[in-house]
């Protein structure tokens, strides 16, 4: 998430909630954005911790691209994606639906923060996933970079490449996480838009309209 990406959203948030305290992050872009995904969630923790510190009623995150992959919290971190192999374990791509027993055993961010693979964490970080109050994932057909582009909401292909809508996936059925529960709180709401390319998510006011605005209270 870097500045230069969310300074439109930002705008529109300053016009349709005037006063509204806005923060943007610009921690990892570029080549950093490779360095290893807990070391960026440390960064991010670190960044983001002073500000709720001073807001007792919580925030509201946006996060563009990758940016689902990371959802701080006072002290605790919780965070979702990537897969396998050196640097693309860390960073470049989700689990292989091919060879599941090499993303098991190899993952050490995706499988363990999706509960897939024995932790100490598991429940800490499955209760504090459920403090989110409200989480909206947003995704396109026309997105062009996210592949596929359901997995921004969850979804992902099975054995024979078929995408697996998120209600569908092991992880929400098995609530390995919480995702199933935040789903039956009704604090789980899934915004889709045709026409959106990967690189305008941001920058796009319809979109901030239809997926954002409205939950900005």
């Amino acid at each position: 998430m870097c500045a230069c990406c969310l300074v439109t959203c930002n705008c529109c948030v300053c016009v349709s909630h005037p006063g509204t305290n806005v923060t943007v992050l610009d921690l990892f872009d570029r080549s950093a954005s490779l360095q290893p995904l807990w070391k960026q969630v440390e960064g991010f923790t670190e960044a983001i911790y002073p500000i709720m510190q001073h807001a007792a009623d919580g925030v509201h995150l946006i996060c563009y691209s990758q940016g689902q992959g990371l959802f701080p919290e006072p002290a605790k971190k919780v965070a979702r994606r990537r897969c396998f192999y050196k640097v693309g374990q860390y960073q470049l791509c989700r689990d292989n639906p091919h060879h599941r027993d090499m993303y098991i055993n190899s993952s050490d961010y995706l499988a363990l923060l999706n509960n897939e693979k024995a932790n100490p964490n598991s429940t800490a970080w499955k209760k504090n996933f459920l403090r989110i109050k409200k989480l909206v994932l947003i995704g396109g057909a026309d997105d062009g970079v996210i592949t596929p582009w359901q997995s921004s909401q969850f979804g992902f292909y099975d054995e024979n490449e078929t995408v697996v809508e998120m209600k569908n996936q092991k992880v929400f059925l098995m609530d390995f996480f919480g995702l199933k529960t935040l789903y039956a709180r009704g604090d789980l709401a899934l915004c889709s838009m045709a026409g959106v390319a990967h690189v305008f998510w941001h920058s796009n006011e319809t979109v901030y309209k239809n997926c954002i605005e409205k939950w900005l209270t």
